[in-house]
């Protein structure tokens, strides 16, 4: 009994080091433009069933609660939360928020579409609007050299004034792709996400229609960590994993007992 002891400790030791580990990539990400927070699932293990609740206790009554013994704690999903961050700023006509749900498509170097919250753009040498990391927007959208008073419209639109035209010019649209359960997205790095079976197919529309958010030009999503509360997430996670720890060294020193008394 003594040894499942230690191991029930043992994966509270390991649950509480991954719920740190989670933290401390929150904190890193705290100024990663369009970061989503994660947060780390628990559930139970498997219980040691001794006496079935409600099992005849003797030959008119029955046990009200039984005697099941639990085997510890695992890991069941990290999960991210998706709650809006902070729209900051730039006065940057590149850079783009989106206000609601829904994410920006680029195509990533293998041909599969790529999902991410960043809309931290640039253009290619050809005009080409790009990721940081250089991968093209989809659908594509080219800025002619020389074109001035770039303007994207909270649904997407992007004009501009092109030389030797007196009207603005129409140079495409750009396209938000939502998903019934964002939170199955698998991240694959550099703020990319891509579809996994969970997540669902991405339904693409127009920003600002079918329950896909606009879009905010001169503007960065902000990550969506708290400081505070991150911090406090780990002190509570440190006293956890102390509390676990204590927990073997009193299981250690009960065996040292027995061992030196019998």
């Amino acid at each position: 009994m003594t040894n499942a002891a230690l191991q029930v400790a043992r994966t509270g030791l390991d649950a509480q080091n991954t719920k740190m580990r989670v933290i401390a990539n929150n904190l890193a990400n705290v100024n990663t433009t369009g970061f989503k927070r994660d947060r780390a699932d628990f559930e139970t293990l498997a219980y040691q069933n001794i006496v079935t609740p409600g099992a005849p206790s003797d030959a008119q009554n029955r046990f009200a609660s039984g005697l099941q013994l639990g085997t510890g704690v695992k890991l069941s999903g990290i999960g991210k939360i998706s709650t809006q961050g902070t729209l900051q700023n730039s006065e940057n006509a590149l850079d783009m928020a989106i206000e609601g749900s829904g994410f920006f498509q680029v195509e990533r170097p293998d041909g599969t579409t790529g999902y991410t919250r960043a809309g931290n753009f640039s253009l290619t040498a050809e005009g080409n609007m790009v990721t940081s990391d250089g991968l093209p927007l989809v659908p594509a959208i080219q800025v002619p050299q020389g074109a001035t008073s770039l303007t994207i419209g909270n649904n997407g639109t992007v004009t501009a004034n092109l030389a030797g035209q007196t009207d603005v010019s129409e140079l495409g649209q750009i396209e938000l792709a939502n998903f019934t359960n964002p939170s199955g997205l698998m991240s694959v790095g550099n703020n990319i996400l891509i579809e996994t079976p969970a997540s669902g197919p991405p339904q693409v529309g127009e920003a600002g229609t079918e329950g896909i958010g606009s879009i905010r030009q001169g503007a960065l999503e902000q990550s969506n960590v708290n400081i505070v509360e991150e911090l406090v997430n780990m002190i509570e996670t440190q006293r956890a994993y102390e509390v676990n720890s204590k927990m073997i060294s009193a299981t250690d020193e009960m065996l040292q007992f027995v061992n030196q008394q019998i």
